[in-house]
C-alpha cells in the first residue's frame, strides 16, 4: 500500500525539521528539568505534576487520576503490586482537531525509573543532569524520559510549523513500567484507544518485532535462629536460598534449550534470563539468620503459558527443597508479584504504521535507509495494546547506554533527530491541518 506519508512534501518536512531545531534547546532544558526529578516507585508524583502542568500549558485536555486497583485486578495483564499504590496516577493529555483527515495515535512514555542505587559509584550524581560530550547523564535520561520528551517536542515542533495533528492524538504518561505495567493497562482501563500506539523507549531506533513476558516473584525462607556460637544447631535461611537459587538457574538453562526450537527466539541466543535481584534476610552478624527473602524474575516466551510456567517454577522450587537437610521440613514460600507479563511479537496489523514510520526514517537518515528490526530479551508496555485490546503497537527511540545500570546516559544527537522522527510520523499518520493565522 502507499504510505501516507506522501502526504508530506519536502517543504512541510523542512519546516518541521527548522521547528524542532529551533525548539532543541528549550527541549534539552527541560529535559534536564524532568530527569532532575527522582520519580522512584511509588514516588512518581512530582513528575507527573511537571508533565500534567506541561501538557496544560499547551492546550491539552488533561486527564489527571488516580489508579483504583480494583479496576484492573480482573483485567488480562493484571500484575498484583507489593507496596503503597495509593497515589500512583495516570496522565493524559488530547490532542483534537477541528477537522478529521488522518488516522488516530497513542504516543506514550513512562516516567517510573529503577533505583540509582549507592550514588557514589556513579560519575555524576544520578538526579543532576549533567552534558557531556553531547550525552546527558542521569538516572531515567535514556529510560524513558528522552523519548517522552521527544514525543512531546515533536508535537510542539508541528504547531511552531503552523500544523495541528489532523486526528486524536492521546499523549500519555504512565507509571509502573519497570515493574506492573498497571500505568498502561490503566489508560485502557479508561477507555482511550487509537489507530496506533508508539512508544518511544530507547532503541536505537530499531524496531522491537517481539518481546519476552517476565514473571516476578518472592521467595520467602525461614528458619530458627540461635547464637552462632551453636550455628548447627540452627537452619540458616540466607545460606538455603541460595540452594534454591541454584536449582532455578538450572531451570533457567532448560528452558532456554526448549527456546531453540521456538518460531521466533530460535535464533536469539540465551533469552530467557532468571535474576535474583534482591536478597534480605537476619538480624544480627552473631545470629544464624532466621529469614531471608530473595525477589527473582524469570523470562519466558511468546505464547508460553504463564499459569504453566508457574508451576514449573514451583515444581522446581518443590523438588530443591524435597531432600535438602533443613528446607524439606520448611518449605520455602513463592508470592507471585509485579509482572505477569506474557510475550508479545508484532503481527501484520502493524505494518501500514511501519509503513509510514519507514518513510519517516528515510528522511532523517537517508532515501536508502531501512528501519532494522530486533527481538527484545526484556518486555514493554506493547503488549498490553497489541495482545488484549487490538491496538497496533511498536517501540522506536533514541540511543541510550547504562540503562538500569550506573552512569545511565542518552545521546542529545539521538534525541534531536527521534523529535523530527516523531514529528514527520504524526505528519503521515495522523495528517495535517494548518493553525489558522
Amino acid at each position: 500500500m502507499q504510505s501516507q506519508n506522501a502526504n508530506v512534501s519536502l517543504e512541510i518536512a523542512d519546516r518541521i525539521r527548522v521547528a524542532v531545531e529551533n525548539g532543541f534547546e528549550e527541549q534539552t532544558a527541560f529535559l534536564a528539568d524532568f530527569v532532575r526529578i527522582p520519580s522512584l516507585r511509588f514516588e512518581e508524583a512530582a513528575a507527573q505534576d511537571f508533565i500534567a502542568e506541561s501538557l496544560r500549558k499547551r492546550g491539552y485536555a488533561v486527564d489527571d487520576w488516580t489508579i483504583n486497583l480494583s479496576d484492573l485486578e480482573h483485567l488480562a495483564g493484571f500484575g498484583p503490586v507489593m507496596g503503597d499504590f495509593s497515589r500512583a496516577r495516570s496522565v493524559v493529555g488530547s490532542h483534537r482537531p477541528s477537522v478529521v483527515k488522518g488516522q488516530s495515535l497513542i504516543l506514550q512514555g513512562h516516567l517510573d525509573v529503577v533505583p540509582a542505587g549507592p550514588h557514589e559509584m556513579w560519575t555524576y550524581p544520578p538526579f543532576d543532569p549533567v552534558v557531556r560530550d553531547g550525552w546527558m547523564h542521569g538516572r531515567g535520561a535514556g529510560d524513558m524520559k528522552a523519548g517522552t520528551v521527544a514525543a512531546l517536542f515533536a508535537l510542539d515542533a508541528l504547531a511552531r510549523a503552523g500544523f495541528e495533528p489532523a486526528a486524536t492524538v492521546h499523549f500519555q504518561s504512565v507509571i509502573e513500567e519497570e515493574s506492573t505495567g498497571l500505568g498502561a493497562l490503566s489508560t485502557l482501563q479508561r477507555g482511550y484507544r487509537a489507530d496506533v500506539a508508539v512508544l518511544p523507549e530507547p532503541s536505537n531506533f530499531t524496531i522491537n518485532r517481539a518481546q519476552v513476558g517476565a514473571l516476578w516473584f518472592r521467595l520467602r525462607v525461614r528458619g530458627r535462629p540461635v547464637h552462632v556460637a551453636v550455628a548447627a544447631d540452627g537452619s540458616n535461611a540466607i545460606m538455603a536460598s541460595f540452594d534454591i537459587i541454584r536449582a532455578l538457574q538450572g531451570l533457567e538453562s532448560e528452558w532456554n534449550v526448549r527456546a531453540a526450537s521456538d518460531p521466533v527466539y530460535h535464533d536469539v541466543r540465551h533469552p530467557l534470563n532468571f535474576n535474583a535481584g534482591k536478597i534480605q534476610g537476619g538480624d544480627w552478624a552473631s545470629s544464624v539468620p532466621a529469614w531471608c527473602d530473595v525477589d527473582c524474575r524469570m523470562g519466558v516466551l511468546p505464547g508460553q503459558d504463564l499459569n504453566d510456567a508457574k508451576a514449573e517454577i514451583e515444581a522446581c522450587i518443590s523438588a530443591a527443597s524435597r531432600d535438602h537437610p533443613f528446607l524439606s521440613n520448611n518449605p520455602p514460600e513463592v508470592i507471585w508479584n509485579g509482572f505477569q507479563a506474557e510475550g508479545y511479537v508484532l503481527g501484520p496489523e502493524v505494518d501500514p504504521a511501519l509503513g509510514v514510520m519507514q518513510d519517516a526514517y528515510r528522511s532523517v537518515f537517508g532515501t536508502d535507509e531501512l528501519l532494522v528490526e530486533n527481538k527484545m530479551t526484556a518486555l514493554t508496555d506493547t503488549r498490553f495494546y497489541g495482545l488484549y485490546y487490538n491496538i497496533p503497537a511498536f517501540c522506536i527511540g533514541p540511543k541510550a547506554e547504562n540503562i538500569h545500570g550506573f552512569d545511565e546516559r542518552v545521546e542529545l544527537e539521538s534525541v534531536r533527530k527521534l523529535t523530527i522522527l516523531l514529528a514527520l510520523f504524526i505528519a503521515g499518520w495522523c495528517g495535517l491541518n494548518p493553525i489558522p493565522k
